[in-house]
């Protein structure tokens, strides 16, 4: 009877982990760059019931029984989002569509060869360093110019440029005044004139590996490090000024997975109820028989 009582709470515990990652999406739905969540659940392995004792053939197998489910992990999914545009001329949007030879991916950006092996699409992200100097990586592209003539993100973390050095202008230059070309490079806007500076976009092999930090930001860890590398020349990969990237939230679903987890979880505390009435009786009136 407990075993039930174990399985119903494992449930509750699931489909609470479930509405959390949902409504956290739900939150961030006008965030730029953000990436939406997807909790994986899993059951716990089966257990082979058997007869010990009982009949001619000791040990004999009854079936296997369920001991309940657990939220595993939670995904990010790194589809493109939709484009806004702004007109701030601070604002930057990556459009990436990387391909990769004989991969065909599907809505979630994930291809199985006919060996079976996974194979996710590339992303191209800004490379940003925070203060601490750790290199980060980012979709969000809200950035600010200082007095200074330093391009920082509204954290204060640096964008970097070319050869991983964080862009640097005149003191007292105004990115209103400067536009961005095909191959990144920031020119005066009249003159066409290079400024000297490059944005820096980082292309990572398996998007997933990479750990959501806050202010929109991730990290690689050490062992995943070989993931990130320089653009390649034929990387499908555009940068529009004056446009940001929205979220990749869909908000119709996300609701209809909010209330499922709330239908679930409630299905579950109703078990629970009537485990809770079972034991009641067996504890109060069976137990005086």
């Amino acid at each position: 009877m407990l075993r039930g009582l174990y399985t119903a709470a494992s449930g509750m515990l699931t489909q609470q982990r479930r509405h959390d990652t949902v409504t956290n999406n739900i939150a961030n739905l006008n965030t730029p760059g953000y990436k939406q969540s997807v909790a994986v659940s899993r059951s716990f392995p089966e257990m082979l019931l058997s007869i010990v004792g009982a009949s001619d053939q000791p040990n004999a197998a009854i079936g296997p029984i369920h001991t309940g489910v657990l939220a595993e992990e939670s995904l990010l999914l790194h589809l493109q989002g939709d484009l806004l545009k702004t007109n701030r001329m601070s604002d930057f949007a990556i459009v990436s569509e990387i391909a990769v030879p004989g991969a065909v991916f599907d809505e979630s950006g994930k291809y199985v060869t006919p060996e079976g092996e996974t194979i996710f699409q590339p992303q191209a992200f800004f490379t940003v360093q925070n203060r601490d100097g750790e290199i980060r990586y980012t979709r969000g592209g809200q950035f600010v110019l200082t007095e200074t003539g330093d391009l920082i993100t509204p954290d204060g973390a640096a964008m970097l440029g070319e050869g991983g050095q964080p862009i640097r202008f005149e003191p007292g230059t105004s990115l209103e005044g400067l536009s961005l070309t095909a191959d990144r490079q920031f020119v005066d806007a009249e003159t066409g004139e290079p400024t000297g500076q490059r944005l820096l976009l980082t292309r990572i092999d398996d998007p997933n590996r990479l750990v959501r930090e806050g202010d929109g930001k991730f990290r690689l860890n050490e062992e995943d490090a070989a993931l990130a590398r320089e653009l390649e020349a034929n990387d499908a990969v555009v940068v529009h000024q004056g446009y940001i990237e929205r979220s990749n939230v869909d908000s119709a679903q996300s609701m209809v997975d909010m209330m499922a987890a709330v239908r679930a979880y409630e299905a579950n505390q109703k078990v629970v109820q009537f485990y809770d009435r079972s034991l009641e009786k067996a504890a109060n009136e069976v137990g005086r028989v």
